[in-house]
């Protein structure tokens, strides 16, 4: 079902009040890429998975190193993230 002329107007009007209030929001919508944080988000994610298995296997190898490491990793991963937000 095609656009009436009233709603292709609205919907002009609504991108080119996108772009003036937030441009760099408009030009990464317009590129079709992910944003950069989401792969941010990924990296951040796994490394936190990662310390988590590493505090599970430390855990059931008895080995409190590698539990020390992991939550380390863990630690580290979640700073990471959140701070740069």
């Amino acid at each position: 079902m095609p656009l009436s002329e009233y709603e292709r107007r609205r919907l002009q009007e609504l991108e080119n009040d996108l772009a003036a209030d937030d441009p760099d929001l408009a030009q990464e919508l317009r590129s079709g890429k992910p944003p950069r944080r989401s792969v941010r988000r990924i990296v951040g994610t796994t490394a936190v998975l990662a310390g988590l298995g590493m505090v599970i296997m430390g855990i059931a190898a008895q080995l409190a190193g590698l539990g020390i490491l992991g939550f380390l990793l863990m630690v580290a991963a979640t700073y990471g993230f959140l701070g740069r937000q």
